[in-house]
């Protein structure tokens, strides 16, 4: 029901890592190859890393042994060797920055594709999901979870990957240079990294819960922001602070565990790290004891060994964490694109050839939920190029007519039939290309005011924009803005709200449809505008059906036919004259509008 709101937290996926982490593979199916190409690429990269140590030991062998037998170091070996290295670490950097730009490549190319299926989705989505959905968490959706899921990516895709190559590699070449040394540092490690398991197997639930609040927060200040003015006429400052104060500590709880775990990993591992070199150095100087000078090389190997051993430990562990960002963002992301879409339309092909206005509503039953129904029974025949005004109370269901008409909304039963031709039998787009519509809430877009007349309607001449802004009213208006019809609308251009209404008007009348709706067109202008208006406006309508819909019945006198809706129902119909004749609930409405004046 359109006003209904969900917070957040009923709406997010309660679905595990794992699930998360699936979809968005299978998401990234089309760019596998790429990836895998990549990930080649890493493996190669760290090759120079797991087999520099060995190199390196060489070396210092040659020098120790010289010093030990007092003879010169082969200078010419160490060169050798020490040419071979900078050939291998050049290659390795040359490799990661190619592994670098394709990842970046590739997750931003997946990112673009969300955003895109995104912004797709929208389009496909039925109103009533903008009606029972906050609108800055969607939004929050659409920028934060997506720029989340793409940074992780970006973050964890070469990463992961390669930390598990070396790790693999340097735990092989340890055994290959020394079985002892090699228990020695895997023992001081574990420790450390049995730590990081334990915090990632608790620390999901705050990733999770981090995306939460914070597409809550978006909502809570979009709320505040477009309601600024209400918010300050009713002294709601406090209250509103206060709710924002409890969102925030929300916010700052869930932030402060998620990054508190984040922030661990390093020094964690860091700490496992040193802890390694210590033992390295107490190990190996009671093996050196026994087994001579020559072991000095494999101690050196070994303290390189150590930090290659603990490092890709340690970028495991940060990357889980981010893929745990990752996880929690995309699963917002994917239940907003498992939506339930509008019904596909590609196969529908009736044609209304020629358009004549004919609109007959048939028994039509709508409610926005089961239990609650707007329309009972909803009957009416509006003739061709006939001026129908639907009026009545609050609630009665005059906008909901008008949204079944454009089919924003699916009925529950009956029919809607445009010149013979059911609404069900025509596509959406059909159906909108017909209809001119003026709403209450006025839409303007940043761009020039000519621009925003000309919206989406092509063939216009300028000279046939100024003429329908004269029979509105708005052109002396436009001419007093500093370009003219060439202004652009920004926060530095004053626009008051009617006229604001006059400039959406007159782009409706300039895309020209066979048909016109006017949901409160007149609300917004004053007395004076409103006659200038109405007059413009009688004489865009002749010749085609128009729907008006007004609380001030005044403007509806001339109306060709008057629907008066109560609870759902049509009670009266007829002229403004019969309808004051017969002295009932249309009377009554009309009376009470000028019993005070």
């Amino acid at each position: 029901m359109p006003g209904m709101r969900r917070s957040p937290a009923e709406k997010v996926e309660k679905g595990t890592f794992k699930k998360s982490i699936k979809k968005l593979l299978l998401y990234c199916k089309k760019y596998w190859g790429w990836i895998i190409l990549s990930l080649v690429i890493g493996a190669l990269a760290v090759i120079p890393s797991i087999y520099g140590p060995n190199k390196i030991k060489e070396i210092m062998q040659l020098i120790t042994g010289a010093v030990y037998t007092n003879q010169s170091t082969d200078i010419q070996a160490v060169e050798k060797i020490a040419f071979l290295l900078l050939s291998l670490y050049i290659s390795g950097a040359l490799l990661n920055y190619l592994q670098n730009y394709l990842i970046v490549s590739i997750t931003q190319r997946i990112t673009r594709k969300l955003r895109k299926d995104i912004s797709n989705k929208i389009n496909r989505l039925p109103l009533k999901y903008f009606d029972t959905h906050l609108h800055g968490d969607t939004l929050s959706r659409v920028t934060n979870d997506v720029e989340t899921v793409g940074q992780s990516m970006s973050d964890s895709i070469g990463t992961l990957f390669s930390s598990l190559l070396l790790f693999i590699g340097v735990l092989i070449m340890m055994f290959i240079t020394d079985w002892i040394m090699a228990l020695t540092v895997i023992g001081a490690t574990m420790i450390g990294f049995a730590f990081s398991l334990i915090f990632l197997v608790k620390s999901q639930k705050y990733f999770i819960e981090n995306q939460k609040n914070f597409g809550e927060m978006s909502a809570h200040v979009e709320e505040v922001y477009s309601g600024h003015n209400v918010i300050q006429l009713f002294n709601a400052k406090e209250e509103k602070g206060e709710e924002f104060k409890k969102i925030n500590k929300k916010l700052y709880n869930s932030a402060w565990k998620s990054q508190f775990i984040s922030g661990t990993m390093g020094p964690l591992m860091g700490f496992v790290s040193n802890l390694g070199y210590v033992a390295v150095c107490v190990v190996g100087a009671i093996l050196a004891s026994q087994r001579g000078v020559a072991f000095i090389g494999v101690i050196s190997a070994f303290m390189i060994y150590v930090s290659l051993f603990s490092r890709p430990l340690s970028e495991i562990a940060q990357t889980m964490t981010s893929l745990q960002s990752a996880a929690a963002a995309s699963s917002r992301v994917f239940e907003f694109l498992e939506n339930e879409e509008v019904e596909n339309e590609d196969a529908k092909n009736t044609v209304l050839d020629k358009i004549e206005g004919n609109i007959e509503f048939k028994d039509v039953k709508f409610g926005y939920t089961k239990e609650k129904i707007i329309l009972n029974d909803f009957s009416a025949f509006i003739h061709k190029g006939e001026k129908v005004a639907i009026v009545g109370p609050t609630g009665a269901g005059k906008t909901t007519l008008v949204n079944l008409l454009m089919r924003f909304y699916e009925i529950n039963s009956g029919d809607i039939v445009i010149d013979g031709k059911s609404i069900k039998e025509l596509t959406r787009e059909q159906i909108h290309s017909l209809f001119g519509m003026v709403l209450q809430d006025t839409w303007l877009f940043e761009g020039t005011i000519i621009e925003n007349l000309r919206y989406n309607t092509e063939g216009v001449s300028e000279e046939k924009i100024i003429e329908i802004c004269k029979k509105v009213g708005i052109d002396h208006f436009i001419q007093t803005l500093p370009h003219g019809y060439n202004t652009k609308i920004d926060d530095t251009i004053n626009i008051s709200a009617g006229q604001k209404q006059l400039l959406t008007i007159a782009r409706t009348m300039i895309a020209d449809k066979p048909m016109i709706i006017l949901d409160e067109a007149t609300s917004s202008v004053d007395t004076r505008t409103e006659l200038l208006l109405q007059q413009a406006m009688d004489k865009a309508m002749e010749g085609r059906t128009s729907f008006v819909i007004a609380h001030r019945l005044s403007t509806i006198k001339n109306a060709d036919l008057i629907l008066v809706l109560k609870d759902g129902d049509i009670i009266e119909k007829g002229k403004h004259e019969e309808l004051l004749k017969n002295n009932g609930f249309y009377a009554q409405l009309y009376n009470s509008q000028f019993e005070n004046v």
